[in-house]
């Protein structure tokens, strides 16, 4: 049994007899002697999608859920459905946009290093990679002194994401990116 301190975004549980996945985790640590910190945890159901949120204390147990977790690799949308293909078996696996949520976001034809959940043999969810690289295809000109500044700008990834990046940055670049923050790490 996972505590709650340990808990991941895209870590399965299973709560009031339904099988949920973290979505988002945000610590809070008061600042009074004695007092425990807290994890505010929003959970999404992998059957309807609803939310769930939840406050745990640290050492607080959750039921962990035994899936199969098989490498996979995104291949192409269908309307409504996202097609993945196991990297061992090549077998195809289709979740719902409403299965994969904001993860639908950073998907690209191609992109590997996907880790698809089962449960029973039924796709559940997906583990994106930590980090995704992706062109700017549309950004404000570079201002000439950028350099030496430490501003932002929006940029418009090729998946159509919008992410904050350095001044100096041009449209045409190719740039890191954090899945699980949506922010710039660095140009590659």
């Amino acid at each position: 049994m996972p505590k709650a301190s340990n808990l991941k975004k895209g870590d399965v549980v299973r709560l009031k007899n339904q099988i949920y996945t973290t979505h988002h985790i945000e610590v809070q640590t008061p600042s009074a002697r004695g007092s425990a910190t807290l994890y505010k945890v929003r959970f999404l159901d992998v059957r309807s999608g609803q939310k769930l949120d939840q406050v745990f204390k640290g050492n607080d147990d959750l039921e962990d859920v035994e899936l199969e977790r098989h490498p996979a690799s995104y291949l192409y949308r269908d309307g409504d459905m996202y097609v993945f293909m196991d990297s061992g078996t090549y077998e195809q696996h289709t979740l719902s946009a409403e299965a994969l949520g904001e993860d639908a976001d950073w998907l690209s034809e191609g992109m590997e290093g996907i880790i698809v959940l089962l449960l029973d043999g039924q796709p559940l969810c997906i583990q994106l990679p930590q980090t995704v690289d992706l062109e700017i295809v549309d950004t404000p000109p570079v201002i000439k002194g950028a350099t030496a500044t430490n501003r932002n700008k929006p940029a418009t990834l090729s998946n159509g994401v919008v992410v904050q990046v350095p001044e100096y940055i041009e449209s045409g670049t190719v740039v890191r990116v954090n899945t699980e923050t949506g922010k710039f790490m660095t140009r590659v």
